[in-house]
């Protein structure tokens, strides 16, 4: 069984990739330089405060804005183990499951609220709030999208097709 679990951080609607990582530091594709800086517009204290597995919760329409692959990684290397939102930007959506970011669309995500430790059981579909029992079904991931993940993005994914074409 494939599970996800940590502490939920909230941010609310319309979070756009300039929030998720702003334009001031594109100067570097280096992760880990990006991830001292991930969300910092929408909460200074967020890197310093998060632990590697915690697991960020929003309103609708998180990554809107521009286009840039920048944010899922930036999210990824600061280790957010997964976002869940009601729904996502259309090219956020795929350039997460591109970098290997798990995303998760649930319309009552805002109910699950910031300290909250919550269970992700990618085999069965459901999101359980460990805080208060309440457990969820969330969207259904599309199966490619599932093997993008569990290679950890789209690039180890090709690395592997291409291995296994030279056996």
């Amino acid at each position: 069984m494939q599970t996800i679990e940590g502490k939920v951080w909230n941010f609310g609607k319309d979070i756009d990739t300039d929030l998720i990582i702003a334009a001031r530091y594109l100067n570097t594709s280096v992760p880990e330089e990006l991830a001292k800086h991930v969300m910092e517009d929408a909460d200074p204290t967020f890197v310093k405060n998060m632990t590697p597995g915690d697991i960020i919760v929003a309103d609708d329409n998180f990554g809107c804005g521009s286009s840039r692959e920048h944010a899922p990684i930036a999210l990824k290397a600061a280790g957010v183990a997964a976002v869940i939102a009601p729904t996502f930007a259309r090219i956020f959506y795929r350039n997460a499951f591109n970098m290997g970011l798990p995303i998760f669309e649930l319309p009552e995500s805002t109910e699950i609220k910031k300290g909250d430790v919550v269970s992700i059981d990618l085999d069965n579909g459901t999101i359980t709030n460990k805080t208060n029992g309440k457990s969820y079904k969330f969207t259904p991931i599309p199966p490619f999208m599932q093997e993008l993940i569990n290679a950890g993005g789209l690039m180890n994914y090709a690395a592997q097709e291409v291995a296994q074409g030279e056996k």
